[in-house]
């Protein structure tokens, strides 16, 4: 449901919406579910695609900078859109909050009546089910069409015309090195011939998942799906779509027919046991397993046993269409990879060299910095394990920087290095939760109460100066201040702090509380 059509709803009108932020990105929004909250840390809980509806209390009695980290986490999370209401508790949305949500893309709304969540959630969700049930069932017919057309005989050519015709676009299956293996349909990129480049890269790929709308392409826009043989990646399904056609209908289409997609391919090309033993690996690796388990199915996947490896981790809504071109980002910067797509997480393991190492790995961040990921998505590499037996705590670290990562105000599309993040990871893991506010109390306690009294951001001044090494020059750009300002800047955090902390024992317990100040 199309969050236009979802704001037009009579529940919805009830409750006077207005848009405040991110106009240009209602267009083509898909709205997957409904869901009310006043809980400001709800975005670990989200799935994507939700509207959200917010009565406003927490977000009054809030800082300023939790508010901007509560858009920008909803943000990172794809939420579809946030609407607040506005009444005695919260007269007005921040501007704070307005300029975060413009600068994220995330619609923001102003509810300017009070209307009853419950209801709202009731209808609409409604609504949501029944198109549900009814697109489940139209892909499952499909998918039993496919299925009698392969039970005849059908070759992929004509299984995947049976796909064409019943959704009206042009179709194509293509492996992981970007080959045509079958085509149907008329018209557009889908159906032409080879044209070089790996299946996945910039511009090929469309709708992400059931609810999130489709990207356009040059002339027209692509749904793509995975299509595993045994748990290995074989081929990757190219729908695209005309003007007119209902995306989300194309892509359950897709995703229902995968199976017998799988059938066709099977029968044409099995996977050989290197491919299923990776694929093997990163489930191992992906659920913790023991190392003698991982050492047991990495060399049989091609990985050295006690070659130095880094876990990768995607969090995105489209992680399947994300990972031809993950897989070609490791092809080009290690010397061998795996990787493997659960849901919303697609994870890699990158094999890297024994010469060399920790440039290697920082080559690897810069890679996977420049993959075209849709917003919404977060990136996280591993710290460096010593052998494959370290490859699941390698994802283990790179899973709890993205869980802290979105909570320090870093871009949500920026590659989280764990090694970057060493502090919270410890923090996190071995200081109780109110040892570290109280630290960060006594170490930071008159600036954060000069942010709250005057709005003002001296402590993201200070924790970006620090984090540049005490670089004015560099902070200042960063910043985008002039150095006489933030000059000033310092001035005021050093009377707040007792002193310039450089050259003493204070600094390494200032820094440390700027970056603990982020967690909950």
């Amino acid at each position: 449901m199309f969050l236009e059509d979802v704001l037009t709803h009579r529940t919805v009108q009830a409750a006077d919406p207005l848009l405040r932020a991110a106009a240009s990105a209602v267009a083509g929004r898909q709205v997957r579910w409904v869901h009310s909250s006043e809980v400001l840390d709800i975005a670990p809980l989200l799935r994507g695609g939700e509207l959200l509806l917010s009565g406003g209390q927490a977000l009054a009695t809030a800082s300023d900078q939790r508010r901007v980290d509560y858009v920008r986490e909803l943000a990172a999370r794809g939420v579809a859109a946030l609407a607040i209401e506005t009444g005695p508790v919260l007269p007005d949305i921040p501007e704070s909050m307005l300029v975060t949500a413009e600068s994220q893309g995330l619609p923001l709304f102003e509810l300017r009546r009070v209307a009853p969540f419950v209801g709202i959630m009731q209808e609409i969700n409604s609504i949501l089910v029944g198109q549900s049930v009814e697109l489940l069932q139209r892909g499952d017919e499909i998918s039993h069409a496919m299925a009698a057309e392969l039970a005849h005989g059908g070759g992929l050519d004509e299984v995947l015309a049976v796909l064409a015709g019943q959704t009206g676009t042009a179709v194509r299956l293509v492996s992981p090195a970007g080959l045509t293996l079958g085509s149907a349909g008329s018209g557009g990129s889908v159906g032409a011939a080879d044209g070089g480049g790996a299946a996945g890269g910039p511009g090929t790929a469309g709708s992400a998942a059931v609810g999130s709308g489709s990207v356009s392409t040059t002339a027209v826009s692509t749904t793509a799906v995975d299509v595993p043989v045994r748990g290995v990646l074989a081929a990757r399904l190219e729908l695209e779509l005309p003007e007119g056609v209902d995306p989300t209908f194309v892509r359950v289409a897709g995703e229902r027919s995968v199976d017998i997609l799988g059938l066709a391919l099977l029968q044409r090309m099995p996977p050989g046991l290197k491919e299923l033993a990776g694929a093997e690996l990163m489930r191992a690796v992906h659920s913790g397993a023991q190392p003698w388990r991982l050492e047991q199915l990495g060399a049989a996947a091609g990985f050295a046993v006690d070659g130095p490896v880094a876990a990768v981790m995607i969090r995105s809504a489209a992680s399947g269409r994300l990972r031809p071109a993950l897989d070609a980002a490791l092809a080009a910067s290690v010397p061998h990879a795996a990787s493997y797509a659960d849901k919303l997480e697609l994870i890699a393991l990158a094999s890297l060299p024994r010469e060399g190492t920790r440039a290697a790995r920082a080559s690897l961040v810069e890679a996977l910095g420049s993959l075209d990921i849709p917003e919404g998505s977060a990136t996280a590499v591993g710290p460096l394990g010593q052998g494959i037996g370290e490859a699941a705590w390698s994802m283990a670290e790179a899973r709890r920087t993205l869980d802290l990562a979105p909570r320090t105000g870093r871009s949500a599309r920026q590659v989280r290095d764990a090694d970057a993040f060493g502090a919270e990871r410890l923090a996190a893991e071995s200081i109780d939760a109110a040892a570290r506010r109280d630290f960060v109390r006594r170490t930071l306690g008159p600036i954060l109460e000069h942010d709250e009294q005057r709005n003002s951001q001296l402590l993201h001044t200070l924790t970006v100066w620090l984090d540049s090494g005490c670089n004015t020059a560099q902070a200042a750009r960063e910043l985008h201040l002039e150095r006489q300002s933030m000059y000033h800047r310092l001035q005021r955090i050093f009377d707040l702090c007792g002193g310039d902390p450089r050259g003493t024992g204070r600094l390494v317990g200032l820094h440390l509380a700027t970056r603990l100040a982020a967690l909950p």
